[in-house]
């Protein structure tokens, strides 16, 4: 018994009697961040965390502890048993049907023993790789590299008992040159020596340095764009939450609703959740402790699931689908977290340019807010390499633009993918650790809104992680 399975078993017993379920999270960790290639911070993080939830009349009650001795454990038990029956004695019987049974769980291939080290030499040779590219191409970098190992178990008054370990590692650089105009690169692994620092920091900084120095502004319209996976990892985030979360669908708040079964985006789009394919961020169990399984969500653009936890799947008159953010159900719902989206046959972006007389080129989005959930309509800001496209080239350099269009008929609207599908993630990984990512290709995708530019000043060398 691993020592996390332990802990879990014993705050189980501090619990009493009652329905209990207890996560216990190890996170291990290291972050360096830098800035106009220059290191600026250096994290370390040893945090264990046990949290208690307790059912009591269909209300879940949640209280967490850093502090692991027994009457640390029995406080923490205490609190969220008084947290659930104060629910239950104001609003009555709840919705939450109970904890899951015990099933069985896969492994994966998603710990690496090196990555578990946390050998902070690894992160210094990461940022010395980008500081000299950096000055290769007469630019500065900013950016940050991270890696980590966690831990969790989780055990239940219904028997439930599991243990799983994962690690990841990410870096990103945004090269700015001396004009202010800046680039992005960044690459997700499970394995920190899988990074290649250096790779990222020259495809940052021939973003960077591309063109001349003027950059040009497009008048708002609908323009063909190509966009590479970390643009099309954000636009699968807009569906994760809108289209696929499982209790914004049985609430009638979802983006397919009435939709299932039916054509909702181009036939080449082929996107599931599947925590075990090769090249993602694997997980045995989610935070309820029910396994993890494929699951199409859109096969021949034709829509087939949504994904629920068991509060949600308990409202739609189904099962959970291993999607659980916390236990007892996230507020906000279930989302997918291992989403992938099946590759086409264009070798890579500048086949994927090569028809197009005039669009535009995205590197990535960013500030993306959802405008109405039941179209997946949202509005985003190109960022850090937007690019005019003419007769198949990637040439001048455009203002940041904002895209104002639903996630949906951008994927209606797909012209071809990328042959290579990359794993992608934000990297921002602030409380505890839950590192997700999507594994997508570069897209074409035709008539995307553009609601006009969006250039903002930006400081040289400034932080780019907003």
């Amino acid at each position: 018994m691993s020592e996390a399975s332990d802990l879990a078993e014993r705050t189980l017993a501090a619990a009493g009697p009652g329905e209990a379920m207890v996560s216990v999270t190890r996170e291990r960790s290291l972050m360096m961040r830098f800035s106009r290639s220059r290191p600026t911070q250096a994290t370390s993080v040893d945090d264990l965390t046990v949290e208690v939830a307790a059912l009591r009349e269909g209300h879940v009650g949640r209280a967490a502890s850093n502090a692991t001795d027994s009457e640390a454990l029995q406080r923490c038990a205490r609190t969220a048993v008084r947290l659930a029956e104060a629910a239950a004695g104001i609003a009555g019987a709840g919705d939450y049907p109970g904890f899951a049974l015990p099933a069985p769980v896969r492994g994966h291939e998603g710990h690496d023993p090196d990555t578990a080290a946390l050998d902070p030499e690894h992160g210094g040779k990461a940022l010395e790789s980008a500081f000299a590219v950096a000055r290769e191409s007469h630019s500065e970098a900013s950016g940050m590299w991270t890696a980590a190992e966690v831990q969790s178990a989780i055990a239940s008054s219904s028997g439930l008992s599991v243990t799983d370990r994962v690690t990841d590692a990410f870096v990103k650089v945004v090269a700015f040159e001396p004009g202010g105009r800046s680039g992005y690169a960044s690459q997700t692994a499970v394995a920190a020596g899988s990074l290649d620092t250096g790779e990222v920091a020259r495809r940052a900084a021939e973003k960077a340095t591309r063109g001349a120095h003027e950059t040009e502004s497009l008048p708002a319209g609908a323009y063909t764009v190509v966009m590479e996976p970390p643009a099309v990892h954000e636009l699968l985030g807009v569906l994760a939450s809108t289209a696929f979360n499982g209790l914004a669908h049985t609430e009638l708040r979802g983006a397919l609703v009435d939709r299932l079964g039916s054509r909702v985006t181009s036939p080449a789009v082929n996107l599931s959740d599947s925590p075990r394919y090769a090249g993602t961020l694997p997980r045995s169990f989610d935070a309820e402790g029910v396994p993890k399984a494929p699951l199409p969500l859109i096969q021949d653009g034709v829509a087939h699931r949504v994904v629920h936890d068991t509060r949600s799947a308990a409202l739609a008159g189904t099962s959970s689908t291993g999607h659980a953010l916390a236990a007892g159900g996230d507020s906000d719902g279930p989302v997918p977290t291992n989403l992938v989206l099946i590759g086409g046959a264009a070798t890579d972006e500048q086949e994927l340019c090569e028809p197009i007389e005039r669009g535009i080129y995205v590197t990535r989005l960013w500030y993306t807010n959802v405008v109405r959930p039941r179209e997946a309509l949202f509005t985003a800001v190109t960022r850090d390499g937007t690019f005019l496209i003419e007769d198949g080239l990637v040439t001048r350099r455009l203002d940041d633009m904002r895209v104002t269009d639903s996630a949906l008929g951008m994927l209606g609207r797909l012209e071809a993918l990328g042959q290579r599908p990359v794993l992608v993630s934000d990297g921002e990984l602030y409380g505890r650790r839950f590192a997700t990512g999507s594994v997508c290709p570069p897209v074409r995708i035709g008539a995307v809104s553009f609601t006009g530019s969006a250039a903002l000043p930006q400081a040289r060398g400034a932080q780019p992680d907003r």
